[in-house]
């Protein structure tokens, strides 16, 4: 005997027995229903009190058979394999207790979602079925439909052959207008949160805006208040099945929840949901997916990505039983998350093997830059916070520049000359976000180093959004975790030409600028300069030509301003380590340099 699906708890067995004996009914030819399923349906509804579905086929046999609650019943996963392009081949016929005929917003929507070739609502008063109405597809309207609605009508009028003669007509309306209208390009997500009560920045709404960077179209923002998620489905059993309803009334392709998920709740949550289910951190690693473009980036997200999945995978059900793409499934790929443990450690192992052998060149190449002359300074900042503007701004280069998140992902370095003569090589690193995920911390350790090692950081912050003060706590934590956090830091508050007030920086020596605009550039590249030589020296030698150690330790160790040479040797002016300089000096034999000397700035 076939299974009874949906919501059986709580009923005896002889019941879901007699239930399950709708299987065994045929549908005529030329009805829509026939009078014995509604009876029996109508029966079954007044015993339990919930509504009862069941799916039948255009040969008249019921594929499914479903008990919900109330007021909705999931719809059935009926596996069918007919064109993507066509209806599918069933139409669902179910009860309304309480004696209202009219098809809900979860009927409609469902009806759309499952391209179903009807959707008919019976009411129950009594025991009895009352009436039924009827919705079709009409009309495509872009992405959507519109709805052809029929009814109610008493049983006994129920317009059969124009039911089943409107199932045709939608189908060819369907097949006629595929062929000129383009695909649904972004996938329809509702967005899913926690409010404790506690933290006072609105991560929700910024999830709303890393959907949209990966491609997302949010048709929905749904906060749970509770002091902690539920360990078992997050929100809560009852909230999940209401998100349920709300993804069939609104034709939603995936929910997104606002925080890392367990294995156990992605799997319960997907049951419930009948939709794929993304957290936080899998959404983020997509975009990293996405928008990397050198060898060690792609690395990086990789390694994270199948680190991140790993334990997981029992949870990845709807995720990897589809072959199409989505968000949620660039990377790494399907095919290696669908193979068993053992071959994914051997890929973790092989990537942390490749990246090491790429962070070793990185290694190399900033290792030069330190035995050079120029000093170093990094931009860091909350994602979106205007990095890359600012770069370009000051060093005329052509860095991709987007208002979304993490739209720069591979660090950039351009040479920057500053108002006293020298230079400074400044570096744009990827942007830190709320609840940064610590396998993509872990796995881009190597480029988050570029701050680490720079002689200054120059901390961006967008002073026009309303949580600053919390992105630059979290920009703060991040370079505690990495050992940059005692580095000499400048505060540069951006965006300040969207402020429609006056702003007053929350720190001291900090600056206002409007990279966009190049509003207070020049009072930033001065303020720079000035931090660079607070521990340099601007200083002029005139170094015999029998000493050209120092001459070549001059070279090497400080950034040379000009050289003359003149009869009793060269004459360098450079800017150094005050320590070098003395070094030189005291091997020349002098007490201070020959010639000027003087603060850097």
């Amino acid at each position: 005997m076939q299974q009874v699906n949906g919501n059986t708890s709580g009923i005896r067995e002889v019941l879901l027995e007699r239930i399950a004996q709708l299987y065994d009914m045929r549908t005529e030819a030329d009805k829509f229903f026939n009078t014995e399923l509604a009876m029996l349906l109508a029966e079954f509804t007044e015993i339990l009190g919930r509504e009862i579905s069941v799916y039948i086929s255009r040969d008249g046999r019921i594929h499914d058979v479903s008990i919900g609650d109330n007021a909705n019943v999931k719809m059935a996963n009926l596996r069918l394999t007919r064109n993507q392009d066509r209806l599918c081949g069933v139409r669902c016929i179910h009860t309304h207790p309480g004696g209202n005929a009219h098809l809900s917003s979860v009927d409609l929507g469902t009806l759309k979602s499952a391209k179903l070739d009807a959707m008919c609502a019976i009411s129950v008063v009594n025991g009895l079925p009352a009436a039924a109405s009827v919705g079709f597809l009409g009309e495509r309207e872009g992405d959507d439909f519109t709805i052809l609605l029929d009814g109610p009508y008493p049983l006994y009028q129920i317009p059969h052959e124009a039911w089943l003669s409107q199932i045709n007509d939608a189908d060819r309306r369907l097949i006629s207008t595929t062929s000129v209208v383009e695909k649904r390009k972004k996938e329809r997500a509702i967005l899913v949160g926690i409010d404790t009560g506690s933290d006072p920045y609105d991560t929700l709404s910024e999830l709303a805006e890393l959907a949209d960077t990966a491609g997302a179209e949010v048709i929905a923002l749904e906060r749970q208040r509770r002091s902690a998620p539920d360990s078992v489905y997050y929100v809560g059993r009852g909230k999940a099945e209401e998100l349920s309803r709300l993804a069939s009334a609104r034709d939603a392709d995936l929910f997104i929840f606002d925080d890392e998920l367990s294995s156990v709740q992605i799997k319960n949550l997907e049951e419930i949901l009948g939709s794929r289910v993304l957290d936080r951190t899998t959404l983020i690693l997509d975009i990293f997916a996405g928008r990397a473009q050198s060898r060690e980036g792609k690395l990086q997200v990789e390694l994270a990505q199948l680190k991140y999945r790993l334990p997981r995978l029992v949870g990845f059900g709807q995720t990897l039983s589809r072959l199409g793409g989505g968000i949620g499934t660039r990377g790494p790929g399907e095919k290696k998350l669908e193979s068993d443990r053992r071959r994914i450690r051997r890929q973790i192992y092989q990537l942390e093997c490749d990246l090491k052998e790429v962070t070793k060149q990185r290694a190399l190449r900033r290792t030069k830059r330190e035995q050079g002359t120029i000093p170093a300074a990094a931009i860091v900042g909350y994602t979106n916070a205007g990095k890359s503007t600012l770069l370009n701004l000051l060093s005329g280069s052509s860095v991709l520049v987007e208002d979304k998140l993490f739209a720069t992902l591979d660090p950039v370095t351009r040479n920057i000359k500053l108002p006293d003569g020298g230079e400074v090589l400044l570096t744009d690193t990827v942007g830190f976000i709320n609840k940064l995920p610590h396998d993509l911390v872990e796995a881009f350790q190597s480029t988050l180093e570029e701050a680490v090692y720079a002689d200054i950081i120059l901390h961006v912050v967008d002073c026009s959004s309303p949580y600053a003060r919390e992105q630059m706590k979290v920009v703060r934590d991040v370079l505690d975790s990495i050992g940059a956090g005692d580095k000499p830091t400048l505060t540069i508050f951006n965006k300040i030409d969207l402020l429609d007030h006056p702003f007053s920086p929350m720190e001291k020596d900090a600056l206002c600028i409007s990279a966009r605009e190049g509003k207070g550039i020049p009072e930033l590249l001065s303020l720079l300069a000035k931090k660079l030589s607070e521990d340099h020296r601007r200083v002029t030698f005139c170094v015999p030509y029998a000493r050209g150690d120092m001459l070549s330790l001059l070279r090497q160790r400080a950034q040379v301003l000009s050289e003359e040479y003149l009869a009793d040797g060269t004459e360098i002016t450079v800017i150094g380590d005050a320590a070098v300089l003395g070094i030189v000096a005291k091997q020349l034999g002098l007490s201070h340099a020959s010639g000027t000397e003087e603060d850097a700035d």
